[in-house]
């Protein structure tokens, strides 16, 4: 169970999170959706222990940050480090045997390559991969699904299922809708600094018309295409 209360952050005179209080418990997958800016992941940040904030964030394994597996929506990897050794190294700084890379290589990545050599989806499978070994208790993943093929996103579909039913507590932004109903248990909502909304499964196509609604609107009229 990961517990926010009274959560506000701002940048200079920019309010971005404003008193925020929201509790996600475990073996629950939740979706979190705004638009561009809406401060989907400076709240990720600040769970995460990378951003200083006004507030308290707990949970019931503490601190947060050495059992949270974050999935930053563009990982960093050091010039000269290969995937396997990046690997080593996440597993080694949650004292997790890195034993077996080879054969947990699910998405078939080139281990002995540079990891800053690989593409974007290529990098992104490799954290998700890393972050798995840990065996952390608590996930954020970041846009998981941008710029990862068709497969691996199916594959990454079935393992937040699997982390589900493990009892783990995952969040999940995304702007693919789709893959927010396949995996979300509830989806929740940021506008200006708030959530403004709690939504159900059994009303997640009713949240995303009115998302359409509100995105598309009249603005193809307006483009007067030819």
């Amino acid at each position: 169970m990961i517990s926010i209360d009274s959560l506000s952050k701002s940048f200079g005179s920019h309010q971005v999170l404003n008193n925020i209080s929201i509790c996600f418990q475990k073996g629950r997958v939740y979706g979190i959706v705004g638009e561009n800016g809406a401060g989907k992941t400076t709240l990720f940040n600040c769970i995460a222990g990378i951003e200083d904030h006004q507030g308290r964030i707990t949970a019931d394994r503490a601190p947060l940050k050495n059992h949270l597996g974050f999935l930053q929506t563009e990982p960093y990897f050091f010039s000269k480090i290969t995937g396997e050794e990046y690997l080593r190294l996440l597993c080694h700084a949650r004292h997790k045997p890195a034993e077996r890379a080879a054969q947990k290589n699910i998405f078939e990545l080139p281990l002995k390559q540079y990891a800053a050599t690989y593409s974007t989806g290529m990098k992104k499978k490799l954290a998700l991969m890393a972050i798995l070994m840990q065996e952390n208790d608590y996930f954020i993943l970041d846009e998981p699904f941008n710029g990862v093929d068709i497969q691996s996103n199916l594959l990454i579909t079935a393992i937040i299922h699997k982390l589900r039913e493990l009892g783990k507590t995952i969040l999940i932004s995304s702007h693919i809708f789709s893959t927010l109903h396949e995996t979300c248990d509830e989806i929740h909502l940021l506008q200006n600094g708030v959530f403004s909304k709690a939504v159900a499964r059994a009303d997640f196509d009713l949240l995303e018309r009115e998302m359409k609604q509100v995105s598309i609107g009249n603005k193809i009229e307006q483009m007067e295409l030819k």
